[in-house]
C-alpha cells in the first residue's frame, strides 16, 4: 500500500513538473539537437547554395539568440524556405521557429512550420522529430484524430518508439487507457534495454492498467 502511494505521489510530481516546465524542455531539447545538427552541417557543407543556406541560418540563429525582431527572423526563414527548401539549414531554422511559436502558444503557426518540414526534408531523423513534434502540437490543441494521423508517418525503426510513446499520450488524453497501454508497451518492446526513458514509459503504462 505504501509503495502504491509513493508511486502515485511520484506520478503526480511528474505531472506537475511536466505541466510547469514541459514547454521549456521542448524548446531546450530542440535547441540542443539543432546545435548538434548545426555542427554537422558546418562540417559537411560545401560551396555554392549549401554555404549560402548555412550563412542565412547562422544569421537567423544569431537574431533569435539576441531576441531580434520577429519580422526579420521570419524574413530569413522565408528566404531559406523559398531558395533552399530541401536543405538541412531550412529544416533546422523552421523547427527552431516552430519551437518558439509553440512556447508562445501559437499552435497553428507551429503546426504549419512542422508540416512544411515534413513535406520538404527527407532526412530520417528530421522526419521523425518533425512528426513527433507536430503530433505534440496537435495534442495540445486537442486535435486527437489529426495527431494520430501524424504519428502514422513512416519512420525508420530506430525512431518508432518515439512516435509510439506520443501515440500513447494521445490515447491517454482521450481517456482510451487500453489503447494507450498498448502503444506504450509497443514502444517498450522496440526500445533498447539500456534506454534511459524505459522507466518513465513503464510507469505511464502501469498507471493506466
Amino acid at each position: 500500500m505504501a509503495s502504491h502511494i509513493q508511486d502515485q505521489e511520484e506520478l503526480e510530481n511528474f505531472k506537475y513538473f511536466w505541466k510547469s516546465w514541459g514547454r521549456w524542455l521542448f524548446t531546450a531539447l530542440l535547441i540542443a539537437a539543432l546545435a548538434y545538427l548545426g555542427y554537422v552541417l558546418y562540417q559537411n557543407y560545401q560551396a555554392g547554395k549549401d554555404q549560402e543556406a548555412a550563412g542565412v541560418l547562422a544569421g537567423l540563429v544569431e537574431k533569435a539568440q539576441n531576441q531580434g525582431d520577429a519580422k526579420a527572423i521570419n524574413a530569413d526563414l522565408l528566404k531559406l524556405q523559398q531558395n533552399h527548401p530541401s536543405t538541412m539549414a531550412a529544416a533546422q531554422a523552421t523547427m527552431m521557429v516552430a519551437a518558439t511559436e509553440f512556447d508562445q502558444g501559437q499552435y497553428d503557426t507551429a503546426a504549419g512550420h512542422l508540416t512544411w518540414v515534413l513535406k520538404n526534408q527527407k532526412a530520417p531523423l528530421v522526419q521523425a522529430l518533425a512528426a513527433q513534434r507536430l503530433a505534440v502540437v496537435q495534442l495540445q490543441q486537442k486535435k486527437y484524430t489529426e495527431a494520430l494521423a501524424t504519428l502514422a508517418t513512416p519512420v525508420e525503426a530506430d525512431f518508432e518508439p518515439l512516435l509510439l510513446e506520443t501515440k500513447g499520450d494521445v490515447y491517454a488524453a482521450e481517456g482510451k487507457n487500453s489503447e494507450a497501454v498498448a502503444a506504450y508497451e509497443q514502444a517498450l518492446n522496440k526500445l533498447p534495454k539500456e534506454a534511459g526513458n524505459r522507466q518513465l514509459l513503464q510507469l505511464k503504462a502501469d498507471q493506466l492498467k
